[in-house]
């Protein structure tokens, strides 16, 4: 048997989440100082709603977490606005939500959604059409066809932080850098449950800490009884009074 005839020996695959590529590969402006400010915003801003939540007066998973996706779009707003930051920009403020790391107009678009950085959702895949063609204008349209890029906030025990993944994805199931972004995070006291608290990002540093339980809220006063209407008495007839 000729042995140029036998199938070569099979090879392993490369595990899918090894970076074959980072992210200042794909665009110079994507380096990695922005991409942990960046990173360091979406982990504050859920840092804060978890805070802020109030499972007594009916918060859950949902509402914490529409309330985190709204922090973090604020919170990345507000640093674009803000001057500090010249590198980044809101392209589509709406509830789709696309900003751009660059400059000069050929900044490269990103969307974050919550959730699992190696299983993305239909919805977390969706292009929306600025965000494709911002991309186009970055990297030409070769290279940008069917590529995406994402901040993946992936939450662990009470919906707490575990760690802020950057994605480039290519269509649905091509993952093109898998890049878990340094948060810098402080280490955590033993025994305590307390959301860590990350490097100041754009000058606000969260809810401040409380240190005692609030007092609870005063019993309701009674409400008062409406007066009842005054009879009217009736008039004498044929008389002067």
């Amino acid at each position: 048997m000729d042995p140029a005839a036998e199938s070569p020996p099979a090879t392993p695959q490369a595990d899918a989440k090894a970076p074959a590529r980072l992210p200042w590969d794909f665009h110079p402006a994507l380096t990695e100082e922005r991409l942990r400010i960046c990173a360091r915003m979406l982990a504050n801003a859920r840092r804060d709603a978890l805070a802020m939540a109030s499972y007594e007066l009916g918060d859950d998973p949902w509402s914490v977490g529409c309330r985190a996706f709204a922090f973090g779009r604020h919170r990345l707003r507000r640093a674009a606005e803000s001057g500090e930051y010249p590198w980044l920009e809101v392209l589509d403020d709406s509830a789709h939500f696309v900003f751009v790391i660059g400059s000069n107009g050929q900044g490269v678009p990103v969307r974050f959604y919550r959730g699992a950085a190696d299983d993305p959702t239909n919805r977390t895949l969706k292009q929306q059409e600025v965000e494709a063609e911002q991309l186009s204008l970055a990297l030409g349209e070769a290279a940008a066809d069917g590529l995406m890029f994402r901040f993946a906030v992936e939450t662990g025990e009470g919906g707490r932080v575990d760690r802020v993944v950057f994605l480039a994805l290519r269509g649905e199931e091509r993952v093109e850098c898998f890049w878990p972004v340094p948060l810098e995070l402080p280490p955590a006291a033993a025994g305590t449950a307390e959301q860590l608290r990350l490097i100041a990002d754009d000058g606000y540093a969260g809810p401040p800490e409380q240190t005692a339980p609030a007092p609870p809220m005063p019993a309701p006063l009674p409400r008062r009884k409406a007066p009842a209407p005054a009879m009217r008495r009736p008039q004498a007839q044929g008389g002067l009074f």
